[in-house]
């Protein structure tokens, strides 16, 4: 159960960060969008140290390479932009 929900978080978290922004409520000021990136990473994080707790080592990293494939992928995408920030607040 504890694996299948972080796979499942990530699926969650990698399809609302590529979703077009249409469907996404608005923003109202871009701290809040740190914000969500943050509790979303933070998040998990938590569920993967939950499901997985002796593979901190290379969960981080992966984490961060999940981080930065979702910015390379909205860059590539035509209705979202990646952004270096959204990164820092991913880590």
């Amino acid at each position: 159960m504890k694996k299948f929900a972080f796979w499942l978080a990530l699926l969650a978290l990698t399809v609302l960060s590529l979703m077009p922004t249409d469907y996404l409520p608005p923003q109202a000021f871009s701290l809040w969008d740190k914000a969500q990136h943050a509790l979303g990473f933070a998040g998990l994080t938590v569920l993967g140290l939950w499901a997985y707790p002796a593979s901190m080592r290379r969960l981080t990293p992966l984490l961060l390479l999940l981080g930065g494939g979702i910015e390379l992928a909205q860059a590539a995408t035509g209705w979202r932009q990646g952004d270096g920030l959204d990164l820092l607040a991913d880590a």
